[in-house]
């Protein structure tokens, strides 16, 4: 596995990854939030320009590929306080149960380290079943829940999650 880190110049890499986001978000939301909500956060969160826009406030971005040429997913953290948020953090469909989510956690766990972090948090839709599982089977655990208002009359109602190091 291969985690590209993409910076604010690299044009390709962010179209890439925002095609890429697309696809994930709209194969796995749709069908938790709707089309209709799903599509305006991907244009809010995962176009090119909100990705260059969070760039620029020290979100680090990769693009994860299992060789060469296959993009698999991509994740997205930063520091806040003493933790690492975790914001993004997603796989291909076509690529999971094959180890590949372990070790992108694996990865997001030792940057987190390496930056003095106490832990990793993270925001998961409470209706997506498949992400709490895996987050509890990683050694996530819950400690609370948050609606945010995202604009439009769109909320993200989720559960915050935390793995301590």
């Amino acid at each position: 596995m291969d985690c590209i880190k993409i910076t604010e110049n690299d044009e390709l890499l962010i179209a890439d990854l925002s095609r890429l986001a697309s696809a994930i978000w709209k194969e796995h939301y749709d069908p938790i939030i709707g089309a209709e909500q799903n599509d305006y956060m991907i244009e809010k969160f995962l176009s090119p320009s909100a990705i260059k826009e969070q760039l620029s406030d020290n979100v680090s971005y990769f693009l994860i590929r299992t060789d060469e040429t296959e993009k698999a997913g991509f994740i997205a953290f930063y520091p806040r306080g003493t933790e690492l948020y975790l914001s993004k953090f997603y796989l291909h469909g076509s690529q999971r149960g094959r180890g590949t989510g372990r070790q992108m956690m694996d990865y997001v766990i030792a940057k987190a380290k390496e930056a003095g972090a106490a832990s990793v948090t993270l925001n998961v839709n409470k209706h997506n079943a498949l992400a709490v599982t895996v987050y509890e089977k990683l050694g996530f655990r819950r400690i609370r829940e948050e609606k945010i208002d995202i604009g439009s009359g769109w909320y993200m109602d989720d559960y915050v999650y935390e793995y301590r190091l």
